[in-house]
């Protein structure tokens, strides 16, 4: 792949070079700002085409969002540019204004998934295959859960297939991401703390459970294992949910639409 990589921080910088290079792929520049993030990628647009974007969230000049604005504008210049987003926090708004206008192509990781070489590999081959990416403990956060590193959600951290397939599964970037094994107590206790309003209150708490598994790219098969429950009971609750969050079979594409209701709180 040919990639744009934007960070601030010169060790992490050259630190993604150096796995994107083992990986096989082709860093063609290397920024520390937004708006030499936009001249390189318009200057790779006008050449030989670019395959990817890396840029984390928070940047100079501002150092606020800089990286989340840049990444909306590229989107809107070059619809469908595969780009990846990095936080350093479990910030649901960014994750909330990144997907707003459409999923396809976007991934959005907290930098502590970069540590795991092949999970991120496989995050950036699901977000340049056109598949959305949420790291799963956003999504715990979301849900007011713990989030997979161990930590409270809120507190400093340490997917989809394409848009074709109207139900299709969507593959985790992080398998084990997010919730305990079995069907004990740990499953209902990290579903505790509710959602109280909009369409996930509207959810049990088993549909939630299942909706989390769902967000980590659990099929129904792989949740049947997860929760010991038959496969028609899966598929109960996966047609609750998505008959509870209005998402009726002709709106297509209905598990990745079903994540991203998290992301409507």
């Amino acid at each position: 792949m040919r990639i744009i990589l934007a960070e601030d921080s010169a060790l992490l910088r050259q630190g993604l070079t150096m796995v994107l290079g083992a990986l096989g792929h082709s860093v063609l520049a290397e920024v520390e700002d937004a708006p030499t993030l936009l001249t390189a990628v318009d200057t790779a647009m006008a050449g030989e085409g670019l395959d990817a974007v890396i840029t984390d969230v928070r940047m100079p000049p501002t150092h606020t969002s800089d990286g989340l604005k840049a990444a909306l504008q590229l989107r809107e210049t070059y619809p469908g540019l595969p780009i990846v987003v990095l936080s350093q926090y479990i910030t649901t708004a960014y994750a909330r204004e990144l997907f707003a206008r459409s999923a396809a192509g976007l991934g959005y990781l907290l930098k502590d998934r970069v540590g795991d070489i092949e999970e991120f590999a496989r995050a950036l081959d699901t977000v340049v295959a056109g598949g959305t990416v949420i790291d799963p403990d956003v999504v715990q956060h979301l849900l007011g859960g713990t989030s997979s590193s161990g930590q409270a959600a809120g507190q400093a951290p340490g997917t989809s297939t394409g848009t074709s397939g109207a139900d299709a599964p969507i593959p985790s970037s992080y398998p084990g991401g997010g919730a305990a094994r079995g069907s004990s107590d740990s499953h209902l206790e990290q579903t505790a703390h509710r959602p109280t309003e909009g369409k996930l209150a509207r959810l049990s708490p088993r549909e939630l459970e299942i909706l989390r598994l769902m967000a980590q790219g659990r099929s129904n098969t792989e949740i049947e294992s997860e929760l010991f429950i038959s496969s028609a009971t899966v598929a109960k609750h996966v047609g609750n949910i998505f008959d509870k969050l209005d998402l009726p079979a002709e709106t297509g594409n209905r598990r990745v639409r079903a994540v991203l209701a998290f992301l409507e709180g």
